[in-house]
């Protein structure tokens, strides 16, 4: 059995397409076909089932993906061990929501590329359901989620801090009221929040859920630099992670309400799949990620 089909073999599965896996691998669809082909007559069975142009695979297929993820990951132990203490050089995927994609790049990259330049970093930015899925498929290493405690038994948590959240406002905008409040003392002013599916906004909207209150924002976006500019310019309230806005804080161009009552339970994770196989690369940005204030 090549190690090539396997490999061919676990991107169709993955990718749910031969056309997606060819693209990937930088072959063609008919050599594709022909290496799935070896594997099944090898095999002796079917490893796709084929209806109307979609494919899906067949009970074989399933118990043969997880053999071969596991034959792919002492394969990359076998090269990284071949390497031995070499330069650290390679590939790593990273999910994240917005924020945070924005805040690593501006505080850690440059140090990050100082210390490891020959490993490239890719950011993806998605929901934590969207990031569970890629890790599913291993479509990415790692993960940073913004969202309430979570705890799934195929995952490892690498990291994990408690964030602080607050309603913020610009400071000295007609909305930067003063003292003890309550949600619905607020709830009519405009918002202005990311996207419904985001991690920490989806639990928010839980607790006006749990309040009976419904918040309707005038602006829903993911980008968290443009709201903070947004507020500073008065256009209304946010509920935002405080190290997306403690800067502009302590430069006194936004100022934190006093909002009692609310109950949101936000954590920063490091998550990866308890399947993925760790190599050097990925390890040392693990490691790196673990070490910084994140």
């Amino acid at each position: 059995m090549e190690i090539r089909n396997l490999v061919s073999f676990m991107n169709v599965a993955e990718l749910n397409s031969f056309t997606k896996a060819a693209e990937v691998l930088g072959y063609s669809q008919s050599t594709i076909s022909f290496q799935i082909k070896q594997l099944e007559t090898e095999l002796g069975c079917h490893l796709f089932d084929r209806i109307n142009h979609t494919i899906s695979l067949t009970d074989r297929g399933k118990e043969l993906l997880e053999y071969a993820h596991g034959i792919n990951r002492l394969t990359e132990q076998f090269n990284q061990s071949i390497k031995g203490e070499m330069e650290i050089s390679g590939y790593a995927h990273i999910l994240t929501p917005d924020s945070v994609c924005e805040d690593m790049m501006l505080q850690n990259y440059m140090d990050f590329h100082a210390t490891y330049p020959n490993l490239s970093l890719k950011f993806s930015t998605g929901d934590t359901v969207q990031m569970f899925e890629m890790l599913d498929r291993n479509e990415a290493d790692l993960m940073l989620t913004l969202d309430n405690h979570i705890y799934k038994s195929d995952y490892v948590i690498a990291k994990e801090t408690p964030i602080k959240m607050n309603f913020v406002v610009g400071t000295g905008s007609k909305y930067d009221v003063k003292g003890e409040l309550e949600l619905a003392d607020i709830a009519n002013f405009p918002f202005l929040l990311t996207e419904k599916s985001m991690g920490y906004r989806r639990a928010f909207d839980k607790e006006m859920a749990r309040l009976s209150l419904d918040i309707k924002p005038t602006l829903e976006i993911g980008r968290t630099d443009i709201i903070v500019e947004m507020l500073i310019k008065g256009a209304g309230v946010s509920f935002l992670p405080d190290f997306v806005t403690e800067k502009q804080a302590a430069e006194g161009k936004l100022s934190y309400l006093n909002v009692t009552g609310i109950k949101v339970d936000i954590w920063k994770q490091l998550i990866y799949h308890k399947n993925k196989w760790i190599s050097r690369p990925l390890n040392a940005l693990i490691e790196y990620i673990k070490e910084k204030e994140f």
